[in-house]
């Protein structure tokens, strides 16, 4: 099977590591803080009034995700290409000003075209931020080895503060103006991505040549077909729960209240992963890590099938939220033990077309599910089912030669 493009890498001399590792990563977790846990996953909060409002059917609803999980496909397949031509920091902050913008579209005009394309734009935004962001933070914590899988932690926390801070306030504004007030949702949405944004865009992050290898090397997706296997169930698998669950638990009774305190939940339970999850990153360079953790997340999923109450959705969303950043770490930390810095970019992006591949499929196919059969319970029936596939699959895959063990950094 073919290899990705190689992204030439000039021989450089690697500066000294930075000096705040921890505070620069904390501010690039605000790229999928923007870009995820608000550009994507805010949709959730409002879905049931925008469906409500508009007149959606499931399929209709689901298909706003997939355009969104198209977008972040395409964004996944540029991304390599964009980073090559204007760098890490640049591809950062301007993804993250395209989710700034499909939030001010979602905002100012209920159009099922108009929506439709602020979603695929915000999926671009994201994916394109994601990947460069993910290589930067690799980068800068590559430069403390012993710290290394703790400072990537904190990058993958970012969608949590997103989730978190919108499930503090979205819920509460639909409750205060009423049925139809989504569009005021998006609004809030928008100032507080814009707030979030300021911090990326005024710190120098610059660090584009930093622990560069001096031979650049390609990415082959044939050793590692197993481990996106799993990688594409986990993308299919979790977009059911984060799109259908606040309607799940709006249609069990659940109001505003209920509604804030499961998102917020699944929001900070992420600040967890980097103290949680940090032994189990660096327990195996092939597989092993990412089924543990990813088993972990289909129990979470799983848990609302066997009832509605308070306490049991409360364990969903804690174990859901604690297991699922964790799943996209993993794929990073595997990305950096088993190929030199010159191809982390790369391997990335290999590993977020596979998520965004599974992901663009999800949304459609559970709609279908709902709509066919008229309960959201078959929906997260298949969430679960594909989550616990992925996790199988995910432990078939063995590390890789000793060839590709990333090379130490530079002096």
């Amino acid at each position: 099977m073919a290899a990705l493009p190689e992204i030439p890498v000039k021989a450089t001399v690697a500066p000294s590591p930075p000096a705040h590792a921890a505070r620069l990563i904390l501010i690039l977790s605000l790229t999928p803080t923007v870009g995820l846990g608000i550009g994507r996953f805010a949709y959730s909060l409002v879905l049931p009034d925008m469906r409500d409002s508009l007149g959606w059917s499931y399929s209709a609803a689901g298909f706003m995700n997939t355009i969104n999980a198209a977008g972040y496909l395409v964004g996944a397949l540029m991304a390599s290409r964009l980073i090559k031509r204007y760098g890490l920091s640049a591809s950062v902050r301007w993804g993250t000003v395209a989710c700034i913008v499909s939030l001010v579209l979602c905002a100012v005009s209920g159009n099922f075209a108009v929506l439709s394309f602020a979603r695929l734009l915000a999926g671009v935004g994201a994916a394109v931020g994601f990947v460069a962001g993910a290589a930067l933070a690799a980068r800068i914590a590559q430069s403390q080895p012993r710290r290394a899988d703790f400072l990537l932690s904190l990058f993958y926390a970012g969608p949590g503060l997103g989730i978190l801070s919108s499930g503090l306030i979205a819920p509460f504004v639909l409750q205060a103006f009423g049925p139809g007030s989504w569009w005021i949702v998006w609004w809030a949405m928008t100032l507080l991505a814009v707030a979030m944004t300021a911090p990326l865009m005024l710190v120098p992050i610059d660090t584009d040549g930093a622990l560069a290898d001096r031979t650049p090397a390609s990415f082959a997706i044939r050793p590692v077909l197993i481990y996106l296997t799993g990688y594409f169930l986990f993308g299919a698998g979790y977009i059911a729960y984060m799109t259908f669950m606040i309607a799940y638990v709006r249609d069990a009774g659940g109001g505003a209240v209920a509604q804030s305190a499961f998102w917020s939940l699944i929001g900070a339970s992420a600040f967890l992963t980097p103290w949680l999850w940090g032994r189990v990153l660096g327990l195996d360079r092939g597989g092993l890590s990412i089924a543990i953790i990813l088993g972990v997340n289909a129990l979470g999923a799983g848990l609302p099938l066997f009832g509605h109450s308070a306490l049991l959705l409360s364990i969903s969303a804690l174990v859901f939220g604690v297991s699922f950043f964790a799943v996209v770490a993993s794929t990073t930390a595997f990305i950096r033990f088993n190929y030199p810095p010159s191809v982390w970019a790369k391997g990335i992006a290999a590993m977020t077309i596979a998520f965004g591949i599974g992901q663009t499929l999800g949304p459609l196919a559970v709609g279908a599910i709902t709509d066919a059969f008229g309960s959201l319970s078959y929906a997260l029936n298949v969430s679960a089912a594909m989550l616990a596939a992925g996790a199988i699959a995910c432990a078939f895959q063995p590390r890789l030669g000793r060839s590709s063990k990333p090379s130490a950094p530079a002096e």
